[in-house]
């Protein structure tokens, strides 16, 4: 039976709920023993009455407060009560008391964060569905350890923060709370008072699985295992792959660019596989490079300003919808690699930065923690917590979405505290130098546990300096990544191509110099994103003289890269020679394949990439000098290179003609005699050449440029020809 409760003065706990400011609020609220007697207690700002379930006793506001108290008799009340109140507008409400629940979170996930070596926090941290004791709700953690109060605020509390405090988890930084009755699609934030300053702040979760749409921005619980995957075969194949052998061709994509539907709106996931494999299968791709979903707010950063790095972003669906998207492509035989981005993140109030009020996932010094260029903040390598963080997040997109690798962006900022700074606006480490040790160390670590754990996945870097070793193994020196594009072939061959042909042979050296480095790393060829923009025009564009000659040069480029050491990544649009640059604010430029040289530009690049996974010569030791072998690379006063592309049973020869005049009777040396047919010609008429060209030529017992035997080709302008015994 319910006592009567004296007058009761509002002590300082019950003061600091009310200001919210308490930092165990679970000490005050729910069933605790006061005075010898079983009191529950209960705060809801808006409520007019309370009760004790649907049907129960009436609990007491305590006078001049939105506290509500009942003594209960001895097991009058379940251990995990109900609450029955009517609000103010007169809506009636019932909710198990979330101040009834023990603490979720083990003492030794804890540990592992704190050691930053828990690979699934994102299991832990964030929202999630979860049951307790047969109860159902949702599970909310995050780490703040410098606020004095943490709640989780929602469109389910009117986004007060006065009404579910969390419980502060002591040295571990962690806050948590179970909400029982909470389900899928509720939208939340957390609600975070710092400690030393009172600034009270309001932060979507880092963890975050799912986003509103922008420009809206809190976190939205989702159905963690609700896809149903059909990609078993690829799973089992995958950790048996050997990429370092096979072909890997990749089609850089956009996807809010890469087409839209008919009201220029964003296609979803579901749409974008049917339409976008398809057309990679056709193209004859083997894998797919997503400039970042990962969650962001602004179109025009293209993904590369992320605040949700466990989120593909809403603009296309939900995470199922992304998980059909990967699952489709996976079926049909295509690979899935994300941008992603540990190297920086932006300033929005509303994200990662000062979260707890302080700088917690950034360097406090501006001249360790931002990057002025791209108005960014640098992530604390230093902090065992921030480092899980980004782990997870690797960990999160190649287990969870299957994807089967992640491009590591601007690494070169993580490496060099001097990255893109003058003298004076940077810290040396502890031994003086400008090496980012703890970044370095967290590459490392994170390219170790993602080998292992997820074996047949691949982790390319971004790196744009000559950093040694990026691609060697962590044992031996190296930064442990899978490949590195090779963005000095990429400089020099786009530098040499945009020079008029009758001045190449000045520059012959730039065609030539990347043989000398091509095999201390594995190499990706990259013609991405980041030079069709920003006034570097387009792919077709770079290209010297009249249509027809920058038609003929870009299809020999095209042609150069294909046969040339390393894997291949080509940025959309620039497989049908898109004319303007690309705009992340609408679709490619899809109406000029109704013009002829386009059309034959798809189509070279289509040929180009089944010849390239046909003949294992072009792939096999892409990464090893034993598969490249120079024929002739002096002929700088014609501009011609000739070279070899072997295998373990295939040669193939490669003859690149970088001026516009055709070249008669053109001798070269063969390794073998017999009958050479000329299996591609980047001149053809399929591909809107001039149709200049080869059919069987047989060898002649001359010895020329070191070998036994000759042949004499006809050589057509500015064009390549790849021939085969």
């Amino acid at each position: 039976m319910n006592k009567p409760s004296k007058q009761v003065t509002l002590d300082s706990d019950l003061t600091r709920i009310i200001e919210a400011k308490h930092h165990d609020p679970f000490s005050v609220l729910g069933r605790h023993v006061v005075n010898g007697k079983t009191v529950i207690r209960t705060f809801l700002p808006y409520a007019e009455n309370v009760r004790i379930g649907k049907n129960g006793p009436l609990m007491k506001r305590i006078p001049d407060s939105d506290f509500f108290e009942y003594y209960p008799a001895l097991n009058e009340v379940d251990d995990h009560h109900q609450l029955f109140w009517t609000d103010k507008e007169g809506n009636d409400h019932l909710d198990y008391d979330p101040y009834t629940f023990l603490p979720v979170l083990s003492q030794f996930d804890q540990h592992l964060f704190a050691g930053g070596s828990h690979w699934h926090i994102y299991k832990k941290l964030g929202g999630h569905l979860h049951t307790v004791d047969g109860i159902d709700g949702v599970y909310f953690a995050v780490w703040a350890p410098n606020a004095e109060r943490v709640s989780v605020i929602g469109d389910f509390n009117r986004w007060d923060g006065r009404n579910h405090p969390m419980r502060s988890l002591g040295g571990s930084g962690i806050w948590e709370i179970f909400i029982p009755g909470l389900t899928v699609g509720c939208v939340y934030k957390f609600e975070i008072r710092n400690h030393h300053t009172g600034q009270v702040l309001v932060k979507t979760d880092p963890y975050g699985q799912q986003f509103e749409f922008r420009p809206q921005t809190a976190a939205i619980i989702v159905n963690e295992d609700n896809h149903a995957w059909q990609d078993m075969e690829w799973m089992e194949k995958r950790p048996q792959h050997d990429w370092l052998h096979h072909p890997m061709s990749i089609y850089e994509v956009h996807l809010g660019s890469w087409q839209r539907d008919s009201r220029g709106n964003f296609m979803n996931y579901r749409e974008l596989a049917e339409k976008l494999v398809d057309y990679v299968k056709t193209m004859g791709f083997t894998h797919i490079e997503l400039l970042p979903i990962t969650e962001h707010p602004l179109d025009i950063s293209w993904g590369y300003q992320t605040t949700g790095y466990f989120a593909p972003t809403s603009r296309h669906g939900t995470p199922d919808d992304f998980r059909f998207f990967v699952d489709h492509c996976h079926q049909n035989d295509i690979g899935i690699i994300l941008d992603w981005v540990p190297a920086h993140f932006p300033k929005d109030s509303f994200a990662l930065g000062r979260f707890d009020g302080t700088p917690l996932y950034e360097h406090e010094d501006p001249r360790k923690g931002e990057h002025r260029d791209w108005g960014t903040l640098i992530y604390n390598y230093s902090r065992n917590e921030v480092k899980n963080f980004l782990l997870a997040s690797a960990f999160f997109w190649l287990e969870e979405f299957h994807l089967d690798g992640l491009r590591v962006d601007a690494v070169a900022s993580m490496l060099y505290l001097d990255y893109s700074r003058e003298a004076n606006d940077w810290i040396p480490n502890m031994y003086g130098g400008n090496e980012n040790l703890e970044a370095i160390d967290f590459l490392r670590h994170m390219n170790s546990v993602t080998h292992e754990q997820h074996p047949g996945t691949v982790i390319m870097a971004e790196e744009s300096t000559s950093w040694p070793q990026v691609t060697r193994p962590t044992w031996t020196g190296g930064l442990g990544f899978s490949m590195k594009w090779n963005m000095g072939w990429m400089h020099d061959i786009l530098h040499y191509m945009q020079e008029q042909p009758i001045h190449r042979s000045y520059h012959h050296d730039e065609l030539t110099f990347g043989l000398l480095y091509a095999f201390t790393e594995n190499f990706v060829l990259p013609f991405s994103h980041d030079e069709v923009v920003h006034g570097k025009q387009s792919m077709i564009n770079k290209m010297p003289g009249d249509e027809w000659q920058r038609f003929a040069n870009l299809r020999l480029l095209y042609t150069m890269m294909f046969t040339y050491p390393g894997k291949k990544l080509l940025f959309m649009g620039c497989e049908f020679a898109q004319g303007t640059e690309w705009s992340v604010n609408r679709d490619l430029d899809w109406y000029v394949l109704d013009y002829p040289l386009h059309q034959g530009m798809q189509t070279l690049v289509k040929d180009l990439n089944h010849l390239y996974k046909k003949h294992s010569a072009l792939y096999q030791f892409d990464f090893d000098h034993q598969g490249f072998e120079w024929i002739d690379c002096h002929d700088y006063q014609q501009s011609i290179i000739s070279y070899r592309r072997k295998s373990a049973n295939e040669d193939l020869i490669v003859i690149l003609n970088f001026t516009p005049v055709p070249r008669e009777n053109y001798r070269i040396g063969v390794p073998h005699e017999g009958v050479y047919n000329e299996i591609f010609n980047s001149d053809s008429e399929y591909y809107a050449g001039s149709n200049l060209g080869n059919a069987h030529i047989q060898s002649e017992p001359q010895p020329w440029m070191n070998m036994n035997h000759s042949i004499t080709v006809t050589l057509p302008p500015l064009a390549g020809v790849i021939l085969k015994m």
